[in-house]
């Protein structure tokens, strides 16, 4: 006999079997607290669009409490040493520096900076190629409950193993939205963001907020694919790691071409399916599958 209600059952677990497989994309914008204008345009994109702010930015503590209120997550964006030669903004962290001083300049930016629950880097790529340095910041990172978010500015960035021995967990950057302020260049990243949380499961994008960054982001956010969760990247923790860069393939061979087959003709007409046997092969099915096994081996 037909049951509604079992149908409705089948059609949930299904939903929720296809939602648990779906790509994870988290967005970060850097550079908070120097641009109140458009920061307020990105605290109206979903809440699950997270901020980074400068601990020293003239706007620092208004903008991160404005983003904690309307439910983004809140990191601090702390300065570190770069490779290149330019002068130094205060506070930025460096190899050289001792455990101390470190500690001193986190404590700060704590207190700057209230509702983080995450740090990452802004510039830095002298200071996390550097395993001494890095290592001095994540034992300083392991006195609070903060994650790290690698901005991946080198790649050769020394975070994970200067993680090691602590109780800080490590994310990496896949994706910059905007290192060019052309607006189909930032669309195509976005796109390659998409893509890669389509392949990887998830991918975590770093954008800032510049006029067309946002623009791009209003736009392509109202038209994320259904396979496509936006999340905030603490719910990212227990992922696997991936590299700051994408594999790229070097593979040019052309596709298969494809050859429609031979129409398949039947001697006699098929028997109708009962809707009741509807129901019950996908339930078999959705009761069969990995998801659903590894759920009953929990509860």
């Amino acid at each position: 006999m037909f049951q509604p209600q079992k149908l409705s059952i089948a059609f949930s677990a299904l939903f929720f079997t296809l939602s648990a497989q779906a790509g994870k994309l988290s967005i970060v914008i850097d550079d908070f607290g120097y641009r109140p204008v458009e920061e307020n345009k990105v605290l109206q994109m979903p809440a699950a669009i997270s901020v980074a702010v400068l601990p020293n930015a003239p706007h620092a503590r208004e903008m991160a409490t404005k983003a904690h209120q309307g439910g983004h997550e809140v990191l601090i964006h702390l300065p570190m040493a770069p490779l290149s030669k330019q002068p130094l903004e205060k506070d930025t962290l460096t190899p050289e520096m001792s455990s101390e001083e470190i500690a001193r300049i986190v404590r700060d930016a704590s207190g700057k900076v209230p509702f983080a629950v995450g740090l990452n880097n802004h510039m830095g790529s002298k200071m996390t190629s550097s395993l001494p340095g890095m290592q001095k910041v994540m034992q300083v990172l392991n006195q609070y409950n903060y994650y790290f978010l690698d901005s991946m500015t080198i790649g050769n960035s020394q975070s994970i193993p200067a993680a090691q021995g602590t109780h800080v967990k490590v994310l990496k950057r896949r994706v910059f939205l905007d290192d060019s302020q052309n607006e189909a260049s930032i669309r195509e990243q976005f796109t390659r963001a998409v893509k890669l949380a389509q392949r990887d499961g998830y991918a975590i994008a770093i954008g800032h907020p510049h006029p067309t960054t946002v623009r791009v982001l209003q736009q392509m956010l109202l038209s994320l694919p259904g396979d496509i969760t936006l999340v905030r990247p603490s719910q990212l923790l227990n992922e696997p790691v991936h590299q700051g860069k994408a594999p790229t393939t070097t593979d040019k061979s052309p596709a298969p071409k494809f050859r429609a087959p031979g129409v398949c003709k039947v001697s006699k007409p098929l028997p109708p399916v009962p809707q009741s046997r509807a129901v019950e092969i996908v339930i078999e099915n959705v009761a069969g599958s990995k998801l659903i096994n590894q759920l009953g081996l929990l509860f």
